[in-house]
């Protein structure tokens, strides 16, 4: 054959694509996109994709999750990195695999500060040699080459910058004794744990990528997740319903309150109050001569927010109460209404920070069909612009009660003012004074209680209020716990507010005041009590959540020592949360199986088991419950037919169960609830 007949009859070969016809893609945009090849995704928690913090306290672990994995069979591993706002450099916690490719790690912050944390991720190249090679040792392949790639990878360590000084002189001179060592020393050394650890301290990593944004965090401090607040009105703390009470009556009181076992002393408003449209006693509209009032109508020509009540006393002595309740172990935490009277001396200085109706009328505060009367809002925007200088004079009110020795402030229905204020004004106040607590008061729908959490709110009131069945209780508690308001939302549970008598304690009689009161002291981390509680105050208006004879709207003077108070229920309580530390943490709920939907039955516990809690609680206030339960022997690794030494926290006295099942009986009239402490068979008594 002919080359002429090879020619023709040879096929057709395409050629190859040019490169001219590729689209053009520098260098720079091929290695920008190759720089992260290891994937990171689903970040736990991450706020709505970082817009906002989640929330922790110093001191505490933050524990973070993420997913890790990259291309291919290679190994990866992965670092939580954190700082303070602010701060150039990064600390690092590593991350540990938990399982298909979930990474969890935690970092420790101290400082009460803002801070901010981000995953980092790479191919570890030397335990994908190390498994590798152990895995051909075993089976008996050659590996001298594999041991010459090892000695490489850890000459290829030497400078990177990673460890300290002494890693790094530690890895030079393993390098060096590599370097013509025999194959069996090779492998003796390069394959020991020490030398893994040093790998990983100081080893190159590889194709290091890192999440695409960084988080932001606020570290609180403590008292942001762990209080027990006790409310009262300052002006019945006289003892005598002829005489307001006074700052000094409250001096008087605060060993009551420190006996108690609180350490938050929370008043309602202490600023002068109006009065036109003052309202009378049971919410009447009309005040007789002497009526003192709601606190509520903030304002009159004695001042407004930046003012305290005459009658109460001086800024000399609330600066004193500040120093005595101090001594006693208590903060004080005042109560901040936004809203006017109508005789507040802004509405003349700044009529245009209020609306006004088409006949020059003042507009009330409404939630209609109800009208109150005795206060006005204040708007934070005319049309759609804000007022800049309202929201200034807001930020100034809260600067000025810090001076005067003021870090917590309930605030009072925060979800009817603009969320862009409260995201400003907190962020303003915490830049300087972070160790500020601001509880939201807000009882609404939920997402809404849930974005003032997200806007900067360091608690918030919650539905506990109204969850009264063992479903409602287990349902609402694991939506707090197990859902993102873990890290966002932390919840003060109040058994009682002024505004609130709840139906559940008009009917329920004393053992339901016992009831709520442990409930809400062993699930949350902070709660609270209106005074009256301890005393098992529930007469209401009829048909109402309210109280009737409110003192809202009225002095009071109360029998401290009635009978048929809790008193001592309420000091066991804030007594078993101070010294023991299961009770100190949120998230660590656990609901156990107790055979009788009138029974809750739960435990919190540490880490570490040391502190393991139980909880028996008989939410039928009127009838004897009894049910078999479990006893939680396999979290202690334990059989069901073990025993376990266990404590009644209540009775004082030690005993043992023998296996799992166990019966309980609970007479609500003798105690409507019992506390156990399980001992860890592994630890000392």
């Amino acid at each position: 054959m002919t080359d002429a007949t090879l020619a023709t009859s040879a096929p057709t070969i395409q050629p190859r694509v040019a490169v001219d016809s590729v689209p053009e893609a520098t260098d720079r945009d091929i290695e920008a996109i190759a720089a992260n090849r290891v994937a990171i995704e689903g970040i736990d928690p991450e706020i709505d994709g970082g817009r906002f913090p989640a929330k922790t306290v110093a001191g505490q672990p933050f524990v973070v999750e993420a997913d890790v994995f990259g291309d291919g069979h290679e190994k990866v591993d992965g670092a939580i990195l954190w700082r303070p706002l602010g701060v150039d450099n990064w600390e690092e916690a590593p991350l540990r695999l938990v399982v298909n490719d979930r990474w969890r790690g935690h970092f420790t912050p101290t400082e009460n500060a803002r801070h901010e944390y981000t995953i980092i991720a790479w191919r570890d190249a030397w335990e994908t040699w190390r498994s590798e090679v152990a895995k051909k040792h075993n089976a008996g392949v050659p590996i001298t080459l594999e041991l010459e790639e090892g000695t490489r990878l850890v000459a290829a360590s030497v400078g990177a910058g990673r460890g300290t000084h002494d890693d790094q002189a530690a890895l030079r001179d393993l390098a060096k004794r590599m370097q013509g060592a025999s194959e069996g020393d090779r492998f003796a050394v390069l394959m020991t744990e020490d030398t893994a650890a040093l790998m990983r301290r100081a080893g190159h990593r590889a194709n290091l990528s890192r999440y695409d944004r960084v988080l932001p965090l606020t570290v609180d401090r403590p008292a942001a997740a762990f209080s027990a607040w006790y409310e009262v009105m300052p002006r019945s703390m006289s003892n005598d319903v002829n005489r307001h009470g006074t700052f000094d009556d409250v001096i008087t009181r605060l060993p009551y309150v420190q006996g108690l076992g609180f350490d938050v002393l929370y008043f309602t408003p202490i600023h002068p109050i109006g009065k036109t449209n003052r309202k009378g006693r049971n919410n009447s509209l009309k005040a007789e001569e002497g009526d003192v009032g709601s606190p509520y109508a903030i304002g009159s020509s004695e001042g407004g927010h930046d003012a305290i009540h005459p009658e109460l006393g001086t800024f000399e002595d609330f600066r004193r109460l500040i120093a005595a309740a101090r001594e006693h172990g208590l903060e004080i935490a005042l109560d901040y209404a936004v809203q006017c009277s109508p005789d507040h001396p802004w509405i003349k200085e700044h009529a245009d920070w209020f609306e006004w109706r088409p006949d020059g009328s003042i507009r009330f505060a409404e939630n209609p069909p109800k009208k109150y009367e005795d206060i006005v809002n204040v708007r934070f925007y005319d049309g759609d612009r804000p007022l800049p200088d309202l929201w200034r004079a807001q930020l100034g009110i809260f600067l000025f009660w810090i001076d005067q020795g003021v870090k917590i402030f309930r605030v009072d229905n925060p979800h009817t003012k603009a969320f862009p204020f409260w995201e400003w004004m907190i962020a303003e106040v915490q830049r300087d004074h972070p160790d500020v607590i601001f509880l939201s008061e807000a009882f609404t729908r939920p997402k809404v209680m849930h974005r003032l959490a997200k806007l900067g709110f360091t608690q918030s009131y919650s539905y506990f209020t109204w969850r009264n069945t063992k479903f409602e209780l287990t349902e609402y508690m694991t939506e707090l716990t197990t859902t993102v308001k873990k890290d966002t939302m932390r919840v003060n549970f109040f058994v009682n507010t002024p505004d609130i008598n709840p139906v559940y304690l008009q009917t329920s009689g004393r053992p339901g005041f016992q009831v709520r009161l442990v409930l809400a002291a062993s699930l949350a981390g902070n709660y609270g009590v209106y005074n009256g509680y301890e005393l098992c105050e529930g007469t209401p208006v009829p048909g109402k959540e309210e109280y009737f004879n409110s003192e809202k709207y009225e002095l009071k003077a109360w029998d401290w020592d009635r009978p048929g108070h809790i008193r001592q229920d309420v000091a066991l309580m804030n007594q078993l949360r101070r010294t023991h530390p299961a009770l100190q943490e949120f998230a660590n709920l656990a609901f156990y199986n107790m055979y009788n939907d009138n029974i809750l039955y739960y435990g919190k516990r540490t880490a570490d088991l040391s502190s393991f809690l139980l909880f028996a609680v008989n939410l039928d206030p009127h009838t004897g419950q009894g049910a078999n339960f479990e006893v939680p022997l396999w979290e202690f690794g334990l059989p069901d037919d073990a025993s376990i030494a266990v404590t009644d926290l209540v009775a004082d006295y030690d005993f043992t169960w023998n296996g799992k099942i166990q019966h309980v009986y609970i007479d609500p009239h003798q105690r409507p609830y019992f506390i156990w402490r399980l001992h860890s068979p592994s630890a000392q008594r």
